[in-house]
């Protein structure tokens, strides 16, 4: 079910990253560490949904985000559109999802985004009274498609407490792109592997392109003619589609990020 409601407070946490406070839908409810589908209740935002964790206690009169904005977007980004929000515009939330939630004691480690469910997790224990035994360990390491990050973590001393967690991409992909990034894929001990990426090409409903091959033949047809959005350098999408420039006919080009 939708509900559209009211932005009550923003506050900045950072430079971009803000608390929103909002109006709570009568009987709606979650568990600390769950999230819902987020929109910007506007035309032509309604149907971009977002996904974000609730960092409000449970029994608050109010509902709560804090939300990090990434910009130079071109103003398509959603946080980035969310930013110039004020008191009194509206968003619209759906129904609870998420199994993130709350084990039993131990140690917690998240990194960007991914602290969220564990704020929501840790307040609820601290107004409990039953924050004692529990630990959150973050360190935030970004730039160079997360090769600093791991960099960091390569440098350190190997005491079985600097644990690692990121895509296989900055892990695997990016020593082979750059000798100089400080670390190999032999840096480090794998120990599990927690989730797989899906990737898609995607064209427009009316597209003439029907399959891969279609795509592949088109660029062979006119190597300086197609165009493809991509995210940054050293991200999967960029490694899946490059070894084709090697082939007759076909030129990958990259612009600047």
């Amino acid at each position: 079910m939708d509900h559209s409601v009211e932005i009550l407070a923003i506050e900045d946490v950072t430079h971009n990253v803000r608390r929103y406070r909002f109006e709570k839908p009568a009987g709606y409810s979650f568990k600390p560490g769950q999230a819902t589908d987020v929109s910007l209740d506007e035309e032509g935002w309604r149907g971009k949904k977002h996904p974000f964790t609730f960092t409000a206690l449970t029994d608050d009169q109010q509902l709560e985000f804090t939300i990090k904005s990434y910009f130079n977007t071109g103003g398509d980004g959603v946080t980035e559109h969310l930013y110039g929000y004020t008191p009194g515009r509206r968003l619209i939330i759906r129904d609870v999802w998420g199994t993130i939630t709350y084990r039993g004691p131990g140690v917690f480690i998240a990194g960007g985004a991914g602290v969220t469910p564990f704020i929501a997790i840790l307040r609820d224990l601290h107004h409990r009274r039953k924050l004692a035994g529990h630990a959150l360990v973050v360190s935030n390491r970004t730039g160079a498609g997360g090769a600093l990050g791991v960099a960091y973590v390569a440098r350190s001393t190997p005491d079985g407490h600097t644990l690692l967690f990121v895509p296989a991409l900055a892990y695997s992909v990016l020593p082979l792109m750059q000798s100089n990034v400080g670390y190999t894929d032999k840096s480090f001990a794998p120990i599990c592997q927690t989730f797989e990426n899906q990737m898609a090409l995607i064209v427009k409903p009316d597209s003439p392109f029907k399959t891969a091959r279609d795509i592949a033949e088109a660029a062979r047809a006119r190597p300086d003619g197609r165009a493809a959005a991509r995210r940054a350098s050293g991200r999967c999408t960029i490694h899946r589609a490059q070894p084709r420039a090697g082939r007759p006919g076909v030129d990958a080009a990259r612009s600047g990020d």
